[in-house]
């Protein structure tokens, strides 16, 4: 990183600051089953509650709704109180079209019934990237997941900006964060969340910038530049800081940085993995920050919190552990990782491999397009991962590879890309076409 901006970040000089900052908005907390964001609570992929989840599940076994979408996308579902949210886009990409036919869908459905409650469309900002080479159509043009605080719902769609709705559909604002690309053209896949008030989105391909938004007004509070943004594609967590504040932690090529979410400032930062891209999120459980990258491979353990570098002060482990798309989860002291269709096992606390085995293939699934971007999440003992080619497996969290189940789903060319959301006992998966919900005897 040129060392002009590598002293700007570190230390604040590019971070504006508005005076709204002052005066942040008060979030209401979501339920405590809601699956709000990327991944859940604080993106750590583990169900909120102890409900019983199903292990076996199809279109004639433990089905509680299956919907058709109105379009591609592998952004996540999120869930809040009784309502699904998911992001679809249509009129561009693997079925033809020109850009200027090109929309986004917010979708709003029921999340006992999987009855649509209400459908918005967002008119495209152009030129997008094109949907060429290896990048975009990989993923296409609905990659963010959203993010509510219970209050509202908070839609990023990269070029297009970020939008703030009601849990009733209402567009209260909207925001540009830029319309750069980044240097490959592939598009910008990094979920937004909400802390303190303050929508802090990783804008990197359009703007090379992490910004912080006004939660209630949608007014820009603070934007943090840096050129190595291009290349993050994870999303950010919060983590415990120093004298009870919170840290918003985010992973980028060769650091991990703690970052004041009311300033865009960094407080503390250290030596990671990944070279020239960070592809994977960080995960946090227990004060302690979880990485394995894929591009250039490697993996850590960091507590979090402190000031400046603490790179070797808070370092708990390392390992050259590799990874490819999908972020590690933390479940049960065992940090869990999926490469190449290769289950990977640790020791959370020391990094020491417990095993590593191929996963069990039945030969079913949607035999769909993409390589496989789904990250593990965790409920009731269980392990669930889904393929590129839609089979779900299930694995028991435990110190040996255990199938419990291999369930195929969808037709040929559909696609799975998006990471499942449970809540309440329910497990909620999306592909290129569908949504289902599945639960124990469907109910």
């Amino acid at each position: 990183m040129d060392s002009i901006l590598w002293y700007s970040i570190r230390f604040g000089a590019m971070a504006r600051v508005a005076l709204p900052a002052l005066a942040l908005a008060v979030s209401v907390a979501p339920a405590g089953a809601d699956w709000p964001r990327f991944r859940g609570p604080n993106g750590s992929g583990v169900a909120a509650d102890d409900k019983p989840t199903p292990a076996e599940f199809g279109e004639t076994k433990n089905l509680r709704w299956k919907v058709e979408l109105p379009g591609e996308g592998v952004s996540c579902p999120i869930v809040v109180g009784d309502r699904l949210f998911v992001t679809t886009y249509s009129g561009y990409g693997a079925e033809g079209g020109t850009q200027l036919d090109l929309v986004r869908h917010l979708l709003c459905y029921d999340a006992k019934t999987g009855k649509e409650l209400w459908r918005t469309e967002i008119e495209a900002v152009l030129p997008e990237d094109a949907y060429a080479g290896m990048g975009v159509p990989s993923h296409g043009y609905a990659s963010h997941t959203p993010v509510s605080d219970g209050e509202r719902i908070y839609a990023f769609f990269g070029k297009s900006g970020v939008k703030a709705f009601d849990l009733d559909g209402n567009q209260l604002w909207e925001r540009s964060v830029g319309t750069d690309s980044d240097p490959r053209r592939w598009g910008s896949s990094s979920s937004p969340l909400v802390v303190d008030g303050v929508v802090v989105v990783v804008a990197g391909p359009e703007k090379r910038a992490i910004v912080g938004l006004d939660a209630t007004s949608g007014s820009e509070l603070w934007t943090a530049e840096s050129e190595t943004l291009a290349n993050v594609w994870g999303s950010p967590v919060t983590a415990p800081g120093e004298g009870g504040k919170t840290d918003v932690v985010l992973g980028t090529p060769g650091e991990i940085w703690g970052i004041n979410p009311a300033t865009g400032k960094i407080r503390w930062f250290a030596g990671a993995v990944g070279e020239d891209g960070f592809n994977t999120s960080v995960v946090v459980a227990d004060g302690v920050a979880y990485c394995v990258e894929g591009r250039s491979g490697g993996s850590m353990a960091l507590r979090t919190g402190g000031k400046g570098d603490v790179g070797q002060s808070h370092l708990v482990w390392s390992g050259r552990d590799a990874n490819r798309f999908g972020t590690p989860l933390v479940y049960r002291d065992r940090l869990w990782f999926v490469s190449n269709r290769i289950a990977n096992c640790l020791d959370a606390k020391t990094g020491e491999k417990i095993f590593q085995a191929r996963l069990p293939s039945e030969g079913g699934g949607a035999f769909g397009r993409g390589a496989d971007y789904a990250s593990p999440v965790a409920a009731d003992g269980k392990i669930y991962y889904v393929t590129g080619n839609g089979e779900v497996h299930v694995l028991k969290a435990a110190d040996e590879l255990e199938s419990l189940a291999v369930n195929a789903l969808g037709t040929e060319g559909e696609s799975f890309a998006a990471t499942p959301a449970i809540s309440d006992g329910a497990l909620f998966i999306r592909s290129s076409r569908h949504l289902w919900c599945f639960s124990e005897g469907g109910q």
